[in-house]
Protein backbone atom coordinates (compact mmCIF):
# COMPACT_ATOMS: atom_id res chain seq x y z
CA UNK A 1 0.00 0.00 0.00
CA UNK A 2 1.62 2.98 -1.11
CA UNK A 3 2.03 6.76 1.23
CA UNK A 4 -1.10 8.49 -0.20
CA UNK A 5 -3.53 5.48 -0.10
CA UNK A 6 -2.38 4.50 3.37
CA UNK A 7 -3.42 8.58 4.60
CA UNK A 8 -6.88 8.25 2.86
CA UNK A 9 -7.37 5.08 4.98
CA UNK A 10 -6.14 6.55 8.11
CA UNK A 11 -9.05 9.20 7.63
CA UNK A 12 -8.10 11.62 10.73
CA UNK A 13 -11.93 12.36 11.31
CA UNK A 14 -12.84 12.63 14.60
CA UNK A 15 -15.27 9.29 14.99
CA UNK A 16 -12.28 7.07 14.40
CA UNK A 17 -12.52 3.94 16.80
CA UNK A 18 -10.37 1.39 14.29
CA UNK A 19 -7.18 1.43 12.07
CA UNK A 20 -5.14 -1.31 10.18
CA UNK A 21 -1.89 -1.89 11.06
CA UNK A 22 -1.22 -0.44 7.19
CA UNK A 23 -2.72 2.92 8.01
CA UNK A 24 -0.73 2.81 11.05
CA UNK A 25 2.49 2.14 9.84
CA UNK A 26 1.96 6.04 8.13
CA UNK A 27 2.19 7.57 11.53
CA UNK A 28 5.41 5.60 12.45
CA UNK A 29 6.83 6.75 9.70
CA UNK A 30 6.78 10.11 11.33
CA UNK A 31 8.03 8.85 14.85
CA UNK A 32 11.47 9.07 14.07
CA UNK A 33 13.78 11.75 16.22
CA UNK A 34 12.39 15.54 16.04
CA UNK A 35 13.48 16.97 12.58
CA UNK A 36 15.94 20.32 12.80
CA UNK A 37 15.61 20.94 9.24
CA UNK A 38 12.06 19.63 8.40
CA UNK A 39 10.58 21.90 5.36
CA UNK A 40 6.52 21.52 5.26
CA UNK A 41 5.64 20.38 1.66
CA UNK A 42 2.08 22.25 2.24
CA UNK A 43 2.31 24.73 3.81
CA UNK A 44 4.82 27.29 4.02
CA UNK A 45 8.31 27.58 5.97
CA UNK A 46 6.94 30.32 8.33
CA UNK A 47 3.51 28.25 8.71
CA UNK A 48 5.35 24.90 9.15
CA UNK A 49 7.06 26.66 11.70
CA UNK A 50 4.41 28.81 13.58
CA UNK A 51 2.02 24.77 13.28
CA UNK A 52 5.31 22.85 15.32
CA UNK A 53 5.21 26.09 18.11
CA UNK A 54 1.33 26.03 18.54
CA UNK A 55 1.90 21.82 18.86
CA UNK A 56 4.14 22.66 21.70
CA UNK A 57 1.49 24.40 23.37
CA UNK A 58 -1.60 22.35 22.89
CA UNK A 59 1.06 18.73 23.66
CA UNK A 60 4.11 19.45 25.59
CA UNK A 61 6.69 17.25 26.45
CA UNK A 62 6.44 16.26 29.80
CA UNK A 63 6.91 12.85 31.39
CA UNK A 64 5.57 11.83 28.35
CA UNK A 65 6.27 12.80 25.08
CA UNK A 66 5.01 15.96 23.24
CA UNK A 67 3.42 16.53 20.13
CA UNK A 68 6.77 17.80 18.26
CA UNK A 69 8.78 14.88 19.61
CA UNK A 70 6.44 12.57 17.70
CA UNK A 71 6.81 14.78 14.57
CA UNK A 72 3.32 15.45 14.39
CA UNK A 73 3.47 18.54 12.60
CA UNK A 74 4.82 16.94 9.47
CA UNK A 75 2.10 13.98 9.72
CA UNK A 76 -0.74 17.10 9.83
CA UNK A 77 1.33 18.40 6.41
CA UNK A 78 1.35 15.58 4.87
CA UNK A 79 -1.73 14.88 5.00
CA UNK A 80 -3.11 18.59 3.93
CA UNK A 81 -0.46 17.87 1.17
CA UNK A 82 -1.55 14.62 -0.25
CA UNK A 83 -5.37 13.48 0.97
CA UNK A 84 -7.05 16.99 2.47
CA UNK A 85 -9.73 17.34 -0.37
CA UNK A 86 -9.43 20.40 -1.96
CA UNK A 87 -11.96 22.26 0.54
CA UNK A 88 -10.09 21.63 3.35
CA UNK A 89 -6.79 22.32 2.06
CA UNK A 90 -7.73 25.48 1.21
CA UNK A 91 -9.57 26.14 4.45
CA UNK A 92 -6.58 25.04 6.28
CA UNK A 93 -3.88 27.31 4.41
CA UNK A 94 -6.27 30.35 4.32
CA UNK A 95 -6.90 29.63 8.68
CA UNK A 96 -2.98 29.55 8.58
CA UNK A 97 -2.43 32.42 7.46
CA UNK A 98 -4.85 34.55 9.42
CA UNK A 99 -3.02 33.05 12.55
CA UNK A 100 -0.13 33.97 11.25
CA UNK A 101 -1.36 37.65 10.32
CA UNK A 102 -3.46 37.59 14.37
CA UNK A 103 -0.03 36.96 15.60
CA UNK A 104 1.83 40.17 14.57
CA UNK A 105 -0.76 41.80 15.19
CA UNK A 106 -0.95 40.96 18.48
CA UNK A 107 2.76 41.27 19.01
CA UNK A 108 4.06 43.57 16.28
CA UNK A 109 6.19 41.18 15.97
CA UNK A 110 6.83 38.48 12.78
CA UNK A 111 5.25 34.90 14.06
CA UNK A 112 8.81 33.33 13.38
CA UNK A 113 10.48 35.66 16.33
CA UNK A 114 7.71 35.10 18.47
CA UNK A 115 8.32 33.38 22.22
CA UNK A 116 6.93 30.37 23.76
CA UNK A 117 5.37 32.62 26.37
CA UNK A 118 3.48 34.29 23.28
CA UNK A 119 2.69 31.34 21.54
CA UNK A 120 1.10 29.96 24.81
CA UNK A 121 -0.94 33.33 25.26
CA UNK A 122 -2.48 33.94 22.14
CA UNK A 123 -3.19 30.09 21.91
CA UNK A 124 -4.87 30.01 24.84
CA UNK A 125 -6.69 32.89 24.14
CA UNK A 126 -9.04 31.30 21.32
CA UNK A 127 -9.30 27.88 22.18
CA UNK A 128 -10.08 28.93 26.27
CA UNK A 129 -12.31 31.77 24.95
CA UNK A 130 -15.76 31.42 26.57
CA UNK A 131 -18.71 29.58 25.29
CA UNK A 132 -20.24 32.95 24.07
CA UNK A 133 -16.73 34.35 22.54
CA UNK A 134 -16.64 30.81 20.56
CA UNK A 135 -20.29 30.99 19.07
CA UNK A 136 -19.16 34.62 17.79
CA UNK A 137 -16.19 33.03 15.95
CA UNK A 138 -18.06 30.31 14.24
CA UNK A 139 -21.03 32.19 13.08
CA UNK A 140 -18.31 35.22 11.64
CA UNK A 141 -17.57 34.08 7.69
CA UNK A 142 -13.51 33.20 6.92
CA UNK A 143 -12.11 33.71 3.49
CA UNK A 144 -13.31 30.23 2.54
CA UNK A 145 -16.65 30.93 3.28
CA UNK A 146 -17.09 34.19 0.78
CA UNK A 147 -18.06 33.72 -2.81
CA UNK A 148 -16.82 37.52 -3.14
CA UNK A 149 -13.40 38.16 -0.57
CA UNK A 150 -13.99 41.86 0.21
CA UNK A 151 -11.06 41.97 3.22
CA UNK A 152 -13.15 44.18 5.41
CA UNK A 153 -15.50 41.01 5.21
CA UNK A 154 -13.11 38.52 6.59
CA UNK A 155 -12.90 37.91 10.08
CA UNK A 156 -9.23 37.13 11.90
CA UNK A 157 -10.89 35.50 14.61
CA UNK A 158 -12.39 33.40 12.83
CA UNK A 159 -10.19 32.09 10.96
CA UNK A 160 -7.49 32.00 14.22
CA UNK A 161 -10.30 29.84 16.27
CA UNK A 162 -10.88 27.50 13.12
CA UNK A 163 -7.25 27.16 12.01
CA UNK A 164 -6.56 25.74 16.36
CA UNK A 165 -9.76 23.57 16.58
CA UNK A 166 -8.20 22.23 13.67
CA UNK A 167 -5.30 21.47 14.47
CA UNK A 168 -5.91 20.31 18.04
CA UNK A 169 -8.19 17.89 17.00
CA UNK A 170 -6.25 16.64 14.37
CA UNK A 171 -2.58 16.59 17.06
CA UNK A 172 -4.65 14.92 19.19
CA UNK A 173 -5.85 12.06 17.52
CA UNK A 174 -2.92 11.45 16.00
CA UNK A 175 -0.74 11.63 19.25
CA UNK A 176 -3.41 8.90 20.66
CA UNK A 177 -2.78 6.86 18.00
CA UNK A 178 1.30 6.88 17.46
CA UNK A 179 2.81 3.50 18.74
CA UNK A 180 4.98 5.60 21.03
CA UNK A 181 1.85 6.67 22.99
CA UNK A 182 -0.39 3.81 22.13
CA UNK A 183 2.40 0.83 23.76
CA UNK A 184 4.31 3.23 26.08
CA UNK A 185 1.68 5.55 27.35
CA UNK A 186 -1.94 4.52 27.15
CA UNK A 187 -3.12 0.89 28.27
CA UNK A 188 -1.60 -1.75 25.72
CA UNK A 189 -3.25 -5.02 25.90
CA UNK A 190 -3.07 -6.71 22.10
CA UNK A 191 -3.99 -9.95 23.33
CA UNK A 192 -7.40 -9.28 25.98
CA UNK A 193 -8.92 -11.24 28.07
CA UNK A 194 -11.81 -11.48 30.34
CA UNK A 195 -14.03 -8.81 29.42
CA UNK A 196 -14.93 -6.84 32.15
CA UNK A 197 -17.64 -4.82 31.25
CA UNK A 198 -18.44 -2.51 34.76
CA UNK A 199 -14.97 -2.98 36.76
CA UNK A 200 -13.65 0.30 38.18
CA UNK A 201 -11.45 2.41 36.32
CA UNK A 202 -8.79 2.55 38.97
CA UNK A 203 -8.20 -0.95 38.66
CA UNK A 204 -8.03 -1.58 34.80
CA UNK A 205 -5.17 -0.95 33.18
CA UNK A 206 -4.04 1.22 36.55
CA UNK A 207 -6.65 3.90 35.16
CA UNK A 208 -5.12 4.36 31.42
CA UNK A 209 -7.78 4.69 28.79
CA UNK A 210 -6.87 1.57 26.60
CA UNK A 211 -5.32 2.06 22.97
CA UNK A 212 -6.55 -0.54 21.67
Amino acid sequence: MNRRQALKNFGLGAGILIVGPSTLSLLQSCKSEPKTDWEPAFLTVGNGFILKQILDVIIPETDTPGANDLNIAEFIDSYMDQVAPIERRDKFNSSANAFAAAFKSEFDKNPEKGSAEEYEQIVKKYLKATPEQQEIYLKRPTEDQLDIEPAESLDTGAGVYSYLSEVRGMAIWAWKTSEEIGENVLWYDPVPGQYIACGPVSELGKGKAMSL
